[in-house]
């Protein structure tokens, strides 16, 4: 990965839940939302939009979403299907655009469970609630049901998943903003609530009885509307970028990784993501400043946090936090407070860490990654660029 791309900005819609304040808008509307946001916050026109979704219903939503942007007949657009790594995966395949034209790119996820169609078998005429992961002959676990087994083969408890949850919540009403949608509307994040480990610990678990089954409505990401997108340059365009109202300073591109692993536990393919952006950046995790991990179950992102040292006694940080939780992880909560917009939820990851990383030193390095239903893991290395001087080489 050369490192002369740079992600300079980013925006998200409001994260809601299905078939509430964004139930009437579409995939594509709600991309070209944050599209059009971009474009009027830097001045920049892409070359090409690139978004991730899984449940839309058909047709090129990059296309979609870069002519209901207002972006001209001339921009190209293209859709990708990774599952919940929909949004991280388009992000990746526009930087790699950017390298190979040149020019800008717009890349992210939308997703609108609101407005998707149902889908019949039509062999047996049953409603198919859940895409196909894996071909006949590998495991194909519901999504729940693999947390669950996880959570059961790494010894995560049922406690260890409320706690964290209830981390997610507390650290995402701490960071709530409203969010501008079509319009001009304004609609906030409805899912960060004031709960806490005690209140979800009534809740029930979804599937078999506890002790057995731990996964619960309350330890799992909700099902959620929502969409994000950043904008990706090559370095000697965002010099002529700075200064001006919309973004700051952006990230460095270091290297990025789509990794393939077991399908029965999905889950924990993002640990194999994470160690391989590292390796190909010659990077150590214990040098990375943030990290954004997608949080789809509490126990799978606890797995994947305990396998790499960020939780429990093991992890990197001074003890401070009392749910045993590297601070640098989802330090403004995830996707277990906002809710799961699957095919956006990669790209929503990087526009919190991009958020984060504003603040932060220059040289500071960023992490964002996801598990993919499937069995695959997808992972982004980033670096806080130097504030440069509007008209200077950046």
């Amino acid at each position: 990965m050369r490192d002369d791309v740079v992600i300079v900005a980013g925006r998200r819609t409001a994260i809601t839940g299905r078939s509430r304040a964004q139930a009437g808008l579409r995939a594509d509307q709600l991309g070209s939302a944050v599209v059009r946001e971009l474009m009027e916050a830097t001045g920049v026109t892409p070359s090409a939009v690139v978004m991730g979704n899984c449940t839309g219903p058909g047709g090129n939503l990059g296309r979609l979403t870069a002519l209901g942007a207002g972006c001209g007949e001339t921009v190209v657009g293209w859709g990708v299907d990774a599952q919940c790594g929909s949004g991280l995966l388009a992000l990746q395949q526009g930087i790699e655009h950017v390298q190979r034209t040149g020019s800008a790119v717009i890349a992210g996820g939308a997703e609108s469970p609101s407005t998707a169609p149902q889908r019949i078998d039509v062999a047996t005429d049953r409603e198919i609630t859940q895409a196909r992961f894996a071909p006949e002959g590998f495991p194909d676990p519901d999504m729940t049901e693999a947390a669950d087994e996880l959570a059961r083969v790494c010894g995560i408890s049922r406690e260890r998943q409320d706690r964290f949850a209830a981390r997610s919540h507390r650290l995402a009403r701490a960071s709530l903003a409203a969010r501008a949608v079509v319009g001009g509307e304004q609609i906030h994040d409805d899912g960060p609530r004031g709960l806490t480990a005690q209140t979800l610990g009534r809740f029930a678990p979804i599937f078999g009885a506890a002790p057995d089954h731990t996964v619960t409505p309350g330890n799992t990401a909700r099902i959620a509307d929502g969409a994000a997108a950043l904008l990706v340059l090559p370095e000697r365009d965002a010099a002529t970028l700075a200064g001006t109202a919309g973004p700051g300073p952006g990230v460095r591109v270091l290297a990025s990784q789509l990794t393939g692993a077991g399908t029965a536990l999905p889950g924990i393919a993002a640990v194999a993501a994470v160690r391989a952006v590292l390796d190909s950046a010659g990077r150590r995790l214990d040098e990375v400043g943030a990290i954004d991990i997608v949080e789809a179950y509490a126990a799978q992102t606890l797995a994947c946090l305990d396998e790499l040292g960020l939780a429990g006694s093991t992890h990197l940080a001074a003890p401070a936090d009392p749910d045993e939780i590297d601070p640098r992880v989802n330090a403004q909560g995830g996707a277990l407070a906002l809710g799961h917009p699957w095919g956006a939820s990669g790209a929503v990851a990087v526009v919190q860490l991009l958020d984060r990383l504003a603040d932060a030193a220059p040289g500071t390095l960023g992490l964002a990654a996801c598990a993919i239903g499937g069995g695959m893991g997808a992972a982004l290395l980033v670096e806080r660029r130097d504030d440069p001087t509007p008209g200077e080489p950046a």
